[in-house]
């Protein structure tokens, strides 16, 4: 039995600099990281030369090349595997659609599960890149890299993103002080409601191939407050970062008209009226989790909680995708 976690994430800052409409371009840049919320994926062998693939749907096909599945079938596709006599299932902490990465951790779970199977040693960076490749590449998914980055390196961790295609990662420089009074002051709720991600994204996709003034400008925006949100972290002003996370949020408004809604706007309004400095909604938009940076977190619980919000506690992740058992 192989089974292998890969954690989910949140965005500190320059979400949306990471899709290559953009950074093909202009570059891009932001930090993300790793929490201990995970995608699961499980291997073993059978006594029948089926394939079993278990997820939301059970599919047994004589071939991976069969599959239904997209990222199952060119998962197996892109390792040259067949699949014979393999049985795999996909368990996760967090439903899909909430804005916390699912598919990219899905991704390189995945792809880690089935190196182990094949006795293969994988770098975060390889990993990362051949999961890009399931994704960006053969799926054509309007989608950024930082999800399968995150997931395969952990920790709170920078990413430039350069026109080229390649990617530079790096830690970001905190005190242990400042990490964990992060860590402690960080609070996430869910707003009740899952959604793709793919057509708000593509929207951004389409107006950035289009060198649409404004998503460019937005863009470029949004880039420098990541690298203002690095400094603030760096230099230990959470404060300085939290307000940023609140600009963020107000400029990201402005890429879609389906990014939030009138209840979203509601609900963090409220959180702003009760001891939460900053906040954003993770991920692309339109529904998930609302993240707040808060250091009276009581009253702020107590206020989401009356408003109907499910918090989700976490700590970070800093082992990445990971080999449990093998």
């Amino acid at each position: 039995m192989i089974i292998v976690r890969s954690p989910l994430r949140v965005t500190l800052g320059g979400g949306g600099t990471d899709l290559p409409s953009y950074y093909e371009q202009f570059g891009g840049f932001l930090i993300a990281a790793a929490i201990d919320k995970y995608v699961y994926i499980t291997v073993h062998e059978t006594f029948v030369p089926d394939l079993i693939v278990k997820y939301s749907e059970l599919e047994r096909v004589p071939d991976a090349a069969q599959l239904k599945h997209p990222i199952f079938r060119e998962s197996f596709a892109l390792l040259g595997m067949d699949g014979h006599g393999l049985e795999l299932a996909s368990m996760a902490d967090i439903p899909a659609g909430t804005g916390l990465g699912s598919s990219g951790s899905f991704t390189t779970a995945l792809l880690k599960a089935l190196h182990a199977h094949n006795k293969n040693l994988v770098h975060p960076a390889e990993l990362a890149a051949q999961a890009c490749e399931i994704e960006l590449g053969r799926l054509k998914e309007p989608i950024g890299k930082q999800d399968q980055y995150i997931a395969a390196y952990g920790g709170i961790t920078c990413f430039k993103f350069l026109p080229d295609g390649k990617v530079e990662a790096w830690p970001l420089k905190l005190s242990v002080e400042t990490r964990d009074n992060l860590e402690d002051n960080l609070l996430l709720f869910f707003t009740g409601y899952s959604r793709s991600a793919s057509a708000i994204l593509k929207e951004q996709d389409q107006k950035s191939k289009q060198a649409d003034a404004g998503m460019m400008e937005n863009l470029h925006f949004v880039k420098d407050l990541g690298l203002q949100s690095r400094r603030a972290l760096e230099t230990g002003n959470l404060h300085e970062f939290a307000r940023i996370m609140d600009v963020h949020w107000q400029r990201k408004k402005q890429r879609s008209g389906g990014m939030s809604n009138p209840k979203i706007n509601e609900w963090y309004d409220l959180a702003l009226a009760n001891g939460a400095l900053g906040g954003k909604l993770i991920g692309a938009g339109g529904g998930g989790f609302l993240m707040f940076y808060a250091e009276d977190k009581t009253k702020l619980r107590h206020a989401m909680t009356r408003a109907g919000l499910k918090e989700v506690r976490f700590r970070f992740d800093f082992e990445g995708t990971k080999l449990v058992i093998s």
